[in-house]
C-alpha cells in the first residue's frame, strides 16, 4: 500500500513526545475481518434506515425503539436475542440479517442500515498483514469459484455485485472467482480511504503483555502517519501489548519494528498451516498439503493421463476442488476419506444441489464409483471409511478400512487436504491458553478462541480480541458481525459514544 521508503519511515520514526502513548488498536491480519473492522474504526457508523421494514417483526420493533441511536451504541445482546441462522455467534447473525434481511430464503431485500461517516468517532489503528488487503484470498487459485454466493462476499457500504457490474462482469451461478474477491477487497480499502491504516508486507513475530511503566521512557517506533491523532489513552492502564515483527524492503532486506498498543485484535484467519495426518512418510517429497502442488505438477507435465494415480485424502471442499481439477485434466484419482458417504456431517450433504452442481457431481462420484462398486466415472475410485497408514519411499501408499483390512497402491503424488490450522506462533504458548479447550491447539471448527459473544474480547486476556475463523466465524458474511462487536466494545472503552 505504501512505497517501501515511506513505510520504513513510518515504522522506524521514534515518537519524540513526553510521556508514553501506545496506539489504541493494532489489528493483526488484513483479510475481510481486518478490513471490516478498520472500516468501523474509521468512523463509518451504521444506523437503522428510517421507513425500512425488516421481515423479522420482533427485530423491527427493537430497531424502531432506538432509531436515532447507532447500532454500535445499542445493546447488541438485546438486539440479537432470538435470532437463528447458520452461525452460532449471535452478533454475527444480527449484522448479517441487518445487511441481508432474507438472503437465506432466496430473497433480495435491501439492507435496513444506512451508513454515516462520523469522523469524530474514529479510533486510530493499524492493520498489519503479510499480503495486499484481502489476506488469504490472494493465495487462492484465481479461477476457483467461491462456496458462498457472491453477494455474501461483500463488505459494508459497497455491494460486491455493484463492484462487479462496474467491471462489466456477472456472477457464475451466483458465485464469484477468488481473483474477483481479492481484487474487490483491495478496491474496497482504497475506495473507503482506509489505506492509511494498512501496513502490508509486515510479519508479526511476537505479541506479549508488558508493564507500561517499564517502557514509558523508551518511546516507541511509531507506525502512524499522524502521531498527533492518538486518542487520550486510559491512564489506568498499567499494562499494554508489545507487538514485534519485521517488514521487507524493496531490496529484500528485513527491517524489524516494535510497537505498543492498548488493544490487539487477532484476525489472522486459519489458512496458515495445513493439517498433517501424522503418519510415516508424510514428509516425503511426493506428499503435499496444498492444492497448488497438483496445479504445478500438471503445468510442468510431471504428471498426466498415463501417470500412476494421484492420491487425494480428505472429504471437504478443497479435496473436491482437487478431484474436479484432476478430472478435468483426465488424471487418475484415488480418493480416501474417513467418513461414510451418507454422513450428514459431510459438507456435500449440506449444500443445495442446484447452487453447487460441481460439488454434487463429486459427491455422486464418491457414492457411485467406490472400490467395491464400479461406476460410470473413469479415472476415479473412492475409498470411504478408510485412512492412510503410511507413505513409502517407493511411492506405495498403505491405507486401511474400518475392519482393519489393508490395501497398497502405487501413486504418482499424494495430496493431503484435511483442513488447516491457524499459525499463532507469535502468541505465548501458541495461543493454546486462549482456546475453549486450553489443552488443545486452536482450531476454527473444533476449538476456537474463547471470546465474549457480544464483544469478541478473549475471556482469558483483556484487551485482546479475536475475529473471524479464530472465533468460529468461517464465512465472510458472518465475520462482519464480529467486527461490529469489537468496534462497539472499543468505542465504549474510548468513551467516544455520544451521550
Amino acid at each position: 500500500m505504501l512505497p517501501d521508503g515511506k513505510m520504513y519511515a513510518l515504522l522506524t520514526r521514534p515518537q519524540n513526545k513526553s510521556g508514553f502513548k501506545p496506539l489504541p488498536v493494532v489489528i493483526i491480519g488484513n483479510g475481510p475481518s481486518g478490513i471490516c473492522l478498520s472500516y468501523l474504526l474509521s468512523g463509518y457508523t451504521p444506523y437503522f434506515k428510517r421507513d425500512s421494514l425488516h421481515p423479522h417483526p420482533i427485530l423491527q420493533r427493537k430497531l424502531e425503539e432506538a432509531a436515532d441511536v447507532s447500532i454500535l451504541d445499542q445493546d447488541l445482546e438485546y438486539l440479537s436475542e432470538g435470532l437463528e441462522g447458520r452461525s452460532h455467534n449471535p452478533v454475527a447473525l444480527l449484522f448479517d440479517t441487518l445487511q441481508r434481511p432474507d438472503t437465506d430464503f432466496g430473497g433480495t431485500a435491501e439492507s435496513v442500515l444506512t451508513w454515516w461517516h462520523e469522523t469524530y468517532r474514529a479510533i486510530p489503528h493499524l492493520v498489519l498483514g503479510r499480503n495486499a488487503p484481502g489476506g488469504a484470498w490472494h493465495s487462492i487459485e484465481g479461477s476457483m469459484v467461491t462456496l458462498s454466493r457472491g453477494e455474501w462476499m461483500g463488505l459494508p457500504g459497497l455491494p460486491f455485485k455493484d463492484w462487479l457490474k462496474q467491471k462489466r462482469r456477472g456472477l457464475r451461478n451466483n458465485r464469484a472467482t477468488a481473483k474477483d474477491i481479492a481484487q474487490y477487497y483491495q478496491h474496497y480499502v482504497m475506495k473507503k480511504g482506509l489505506q492509511k491504516n494498512f501496513r502490508c508486507g509486515t510479519v508479526v513475530t511476537s505479541v506479549r503483555k508488558v508493564s507500561a511503566e517499564t517502557i514509558s521512557n523508551h518511546g516507541q517506533k511509531d507506525l502512524l502517519e499522524n502521531s498527533d491523532s492518538l486518542w487520550n489513552i486510559n491512564e489506568k492502564n498499567t499494562e499494554v501489548f508489545q507487538v514485534d515483527g519485521f517488514f521487507k524492503t524493496v531490496k529484500g532486506d528485513k527491517e524489524s519494528f516494535s510497537i505498543y498498543a492498548e488493544n490487539v485484535v487477532l484476525a489472522t484467519g486459519t489458512y496458515d498451516s495445513p493439517t498433517w495426518l501424522g503418519v510415516k512418510g508424510e514428509n516425503l517429497s511426493y506428499v503435499h498439503h496444498q492444492l497448488s502442488a497438483l496445479e504445478e505438477a500438471v503445468k510442468d507435465n510431471s504428471i498426466g493421463i498415463t501417470s500412476d494415480p494421484v492420491l487425494i485424502v480428505g472429504a471437504g471442499l478443497t479435496a473436491a476442488d482437487a478431484i474436479l481439477f484432476a478430472h478435468h485434466c483426465n488424471i487418475p484419482v484415488i480418493h480416501v476419506f474417513r467418513r461414510r458417504v451418507s454422513d450428514p456431517g459431510l459438507i456435500f450433504n449440506q449444500l443445495p444441489k442446484m447452487m453447487y452442481p460441481e460439488y454434487h457431481k463429486v459427491h455422486q462420484m464418491m457414492k457411485e464409483q467406490s472400490a467395491d462398486c464400479a461406476g460410470p466415472y473413469e479415472c476415479y475410485v473412492s475409498f470411504p471409511e478408510h485412512h492412510v497408514l503410511s507413505f513409502g519411499k517407493d511411492k506405495k501408499c498403505i491405507f486401511q478400512d474400518k475392519n482393519g483390512y489393508q490395501k497398497v497402491y502405487k501413486i504418482s503424488m499424494a495430496l493431503v487436504l484435511t483442513g488447516s490450522n491457524p499459525n499463532l506462533s507469535f502468541l505465548p504458548n501458541n495461543g493454546i491458553d486462549l482456546a475453549m479447550d486450553s489443552d488443545q491447539p486452536v482450531n476454527s471448527k473444533r476449538n476456537p478462541i474463547d471470546v465474549d459473544p457480544f464483544t469478541y474480547e478473549c475471556t482469558q486476556e483483556k484487551g485482546l480480541y479475536a475475529l473471524g475463523p479464530l472465533a468460529g466465524d468461517n464465512f465472510v458474511r458472518f465475520v462482519q458481525g464480529g467486527a461490529l462487536a469489537v468496534a462497539s466494545s472499543l468505542l465504549k472503552k474510548a468513551n467516544k459514544n455520544p451521550p
